[in-house]
């Protein structure tokens, strides 16, 4: 579980996180949602140390992450998994040496075990004989689910998602928000997932975060979700949905 306490956090004059409290659990799809600059990416950001916070705690299984030294802080690190938006794949590596790379990074695996487990990675996203292809080789849908097998490459306690279906398609999208909710589930993990996409949402949002001018303003499910009566929720809920319409 991770649990934010009162975070605070500004730039200059600007507040941008003010007083947030929230917590996350393991084996759920957490999700946090919210306008362009609301503050949905920073609350991401802090708690994954990215941004330093001004007052408050991060809390990883009780471990306060926020105020720990950099070498406690590395101990966390190596919990972590992250898929970033546009997957962020390097495009000199190949497939299987992309996803072996968090594994020289921080894993102590002789080269079997390293290839073991990046096959292991790659058959659980549903990808085979892609090894060997570099990123330029593959699809779109196939590189999200290339940076999911190497965000899981260290069996993570903790995976942290950033738009994962920007620049996807609506039928590659549910694809890769089911797999991330199978993998969620199946390995108990922590999942927090920054999001605009309203489908995603609907479908997987087992714990839903929204944040408004910087304050928590909303928590809820994918069910609940529909039938508040939260006033600006609903303005962003079907200000988003008019705008696929309109993009159609």
């Amino acid at each position: 579980m991770i649990e934010v306490r009162n975070v605070y956090k500004s730039f200059g004059n600007t507040d941008v996180l003010i007083d947030i409290n929230t917590f996350f659990e393991p084996g759920k799809m957490n999700l946090i949602i919210g306008q362009s600059g609301s503050g949905k990416t920073v609350l991401m950001k802090s708690i994954v140390g990215l941004h330093t916070i001004d007052k408050g705690s991060i809390l990883y299984d009780g471990r306060d992450f926020a105020n720990m030294s950099f070498n406690e802080k590395n101990v966390i690190r190596k919990e972590l998994g992250m898929l970033f938006q546009g997957s962020a794949l390097f495009d000199s590596l190949t497939v299987e040496e992309n996803v072996m790379f968090p594994l020289n990074m921080f894993s102590d695996y002789n080269d079997n075990d390293k290839k073991e487990r990046v096959n292991f990675c790659l058959r659980r996203v549903n990808l085979e004989n892609v090894n060997n292809l570099f990123p330029s080789e593959i699809s779109g849908g196939m590189k999200k689910r290339v940076a999911i097998a190497r965000a899981i490459a260290m069996n993570p306690k903790y995976l942290f998602c950033d738009e994962p279906n920007s620049g996807l398609d609506p039928k590659t999208s549910i694809v890769i928000d089911n797999l991330i909710s199978e993998i969620t589930k199946e390995y108990n993990i922590t999942t927090i997932v920054n999001t605009h996409d309203m489908n995603s949402v609907i479908e997987v949002g087992d714990k839903i975060a929204f944040i408004h001018k910087g304050r928590l303003w909303w928590e809820g499910n994918k069910e609940e979700i529909l039938h508040t009566d939260n006033n600006e929720l609903n303005d962003f809920v079907y200000a988003t949905e008019l705008l696929k319409k309109l993009k159609k």
